[in-house]
């Protein structure tokens, strides 16, 4: 993320007076101040701020924006492998219960030819009958029988209770798990009004301080005087063509593209395209293959930024790494030592 470069400070414009300089950081402190949200978490930003304090809010901003998003993806994935689990479980107590009817079918038709027959006792039936030895072989087999069709019934309703059970603690995981991924949304919301706050303070500065902020940045085409890398294989080599393709496509909270990604989104979908599938978020991809030191990176490996693996980036040579920066920047390129840089990881 090309804004979390420290940058040299710079003055407000020359020949502004004074005045002008305090009533126009002042505005800028009203609208941070109208943002509640970001108010609570950062605190307000001094009147007399500077535009490094500036920059310096907005990359905090961000890395907050980057957390939330990569909360939410992690707890979209988790439902919906619990979503998979409950229909696997539905789907076994279903046929289950087909086994138990016909189970409760057949019983029922052995009763109902017992009750045709006379439906006598025992005793009554073996003194009536023309051929007691002929009586007592049926009786014995239909006591065989019954007693086996009477315990599979027994052994699938315990079952059935056993997968109730199964299936009633899945779906309360299930729903503690989607109010936890509305909470992580209603964090973005928040996040997202943060980065409208910051965006206005930025707005509010001279047009060559925000020029000086923005030059952090690179843009989304070729870096000039860049000779491309040769990948160490022909899978990393697919995974650095598409990331190069999504270059200029826009930052899109929780997506992995193609229109729009978010960091993960992105080498989730570029090593798609080279058939190697990727976990969602960026802190599963820092295991989702073997850690190199950064002194052996390859195009093609992760880059993983920040203690707590908040961002990745995919290494393409030349120090250099193509990635989705934070909402409102496009897919681009930037140094690789961009920010605190935690693990290189070659899925």
């Amino acid at each position: 993320m090309g804004s979390h470069r420290r940058l040299a400070p710079s003055g407000m414009r020359q020949g502004a007076s004074a005045a002008e300089s305090n009533r126009a950081l002042k505005r800028a402190a009203a609208v941070l101040s109208a943002a509640a949200a970001a108010a609570a978490t950062l605190g307000a930003v001094p009147a007399n701020a500077a535009p490094r304090d500036t920059r310096a809010t907005v990359d905090r901003l961000y890395q907050e924006a980057e957390q939330a998003t990569e909360a939410y993806n992690k707890a979209g994935e988790r439902a919906d492998a619990l979503r998979r689990d409950v229909g696997r479980a539905q789907d076994r107590v279903a046929r289950q219960q087909d086994r138990v009817n016909s189970m409760r079918d057949a019983l029922g038709a052995l009763a109902g030819a017992q009750y045709r027959s006379g439906g006598l006792a025992s005793p009554l039936a073996l003194l009536l009958s023309d051929n007691p030895g002929e009586y007592l072989d049926k009786a014995a087999a239909l006591d065989r029988i019954g007693a086996r069709q009477a315990g599979q019934l027994k052994e699938l309703q315990g079952a059935l209770r056993r997968l109730a059970r199964e299936r009633a603690v899945v779906a309360g995981e299930l729903a503690q798990l989607e109010k936890s991924r509305e909470a992580v949304a209603q964090h973005k919301k928040a996040v997202e009004r943060k980065l409208v706050a910051a965006q206005r303070l930025l707005n509010s500065l001279p047009a060559e301080e925000r020029t000086v902020y923005q030059r952090a940045s690179r843009s989304a085409g070729e870096v000039p005087g860049l000779t491309p890398a040769a990948a160490p294989d022909s899978r990393a080599a697919a995974a650095v063509t598409a990331a190069r393709s999504a270059l200029g496509r826009p930052y899109v909270w929780g997506a992995n593209g193609p229109g729009g990604f978010d960091c993960s989104g992105l080498m989730q979908w570029a090593y798609a395209r080279a058939g190697i599938g990727l976990p969602r978020t960026s802190q599963e991809q820092r295991y989702a293959g073997r850690q190199v030191p950064l002194s052996q990176a390859q195009p093609g490996d992760l880059v993983v930024y920040r203690s707590d693996a908040s961002h990745v980036a995919m290494y393409v040579g030349n120090g250099q790494v193509i990635h989705a920066p934070h909402p409102g920047a496009a897919v681009r390129y930037d140094p690789v030592g961009m920010m605190p840089i935690a693990s290189v990881t070659r899925p």
